[in-house]
């Protein structure tokens, strides 16, 4: 069993949430439940910016002296380092200590996001590795064989919201694995249905870099590689993937993995964003 680390403080996992797709939850809810089985800290609380539990509220119910709150966000942007630290009374700049706030005789600690952390790169060649093993009709195809696409949403209204997932192209194109590796996005350009003329090669993966197999994984982007909004809404539905692994679109063969937000051992990932915060406010004066 684990060592309690961090008797006496308390960990929220942050999630985006929605309103118009609870499965959007689930990640946050599972690793909640993992670490609190762990009994690491005194108390493991998950909170939302868009539905209950809603993060104010679940920060003003807390008792514990020291409150550490990690966002289950893949990058570094618009929500997860401006709105969301700016409503919760954190003036985040580009030093940690900024991330650290002093109320009366509690410290909250803002972490970084999950999906800027070095192991995401782990995370995502699982997810490709296994999503060709799992439909190899009619056989798997070797990496080299393949053009890899990490799908993102990205943003105009904040430079850093695609740099996760062009730090995570960098990384996976110098390992060699695949023919090529691309970043696409929801909402700038290259675009996720760009990835055709993009692809040299028949064989195509794309894996969502995105925390909740929500609207955007289950909806717009299976829509946006092609497949008919009305197949996508009737699998839906009825509780079906909206997506078959592999489809043929366009002359090429499309794999297209779940989010990567349900993967157990990210659960360590949101505990070296606690160790790193919690180092930098023991350090502080």
């Amino acid at each position: 069993m684990d060592q309690p680390e961090f008797s006496g403080t308390a960990l929220v996992l942050l999630g985006h949430g929605s309103t118009q797709n609870t499965a959007s939850a689930a990640p946050v809810f599972q690793h909640a439940a993992a670490l609190r089985r762990r009994r690491l800290f005194a108390e493991v609380q998950e909170a939302f910016w868009k539905q209950p539990p809603y993060v104010p509220e679940v920060l003003a119910q807390l008792t514990a002296p020291r409150v550490f709150i990690v966002p289950l966000f893949i990058s570094e942007g618009y929500f997860s380092d401006e709105i969301i630290p700016r409503e919760l009374g954190f003036d985040v700049g580009s030093d940690r200590a900024s991330r650290i706030a002093h109320r009366a005789a509690r410290t909250f600690c803002y972490c970084q996001p999950i999906g800027t952390h070095e192991k995401m790169t782990s995370v995502l060649l699982a997810r490709a590795a296994e999503v060709v093993e799992a439909f190899p009709f009619p056989r798997a195809p070797k990496p080299g064989d393949i053009t890899l696409f990490l799908a993102g949403h990205g943003t105009p209204r904040n430079d850093n919201s695609r740099q996760a997932i062009e730090r995570q192209v960098e990384l996976i194109r110098a390992r060699q694995l695949y023919a090529a590796v691309h970043g696409v996005y929801l909402e700038e350009s290259p675009r996720i249905a760009d990835c055709y003329e993009m692809s040299a090669t028949r064989n195509v993966v794309v894996v969502p870099f995105f925390i909740s197999d929500g609207l955007h994984t289950q909806e717009d982007i299976p829509v946006m590689l092609g497949e008919p909004e009305r197949l996508v809404k009737e699998r839906l539905a009825g509780g079906r993937p909206t997506w078959r692994n592999p489809s043929e679109k366009r002359g090429k063969l499309v794999w297209y993995t779940p989010a990567i937000g349900s993967e157990p051992h990210l659960a360590e990932v949101i505990l070296d964003r606690v160790r790193e915060m919690a180092a930098v406010a023991t350090a502080l004066p």
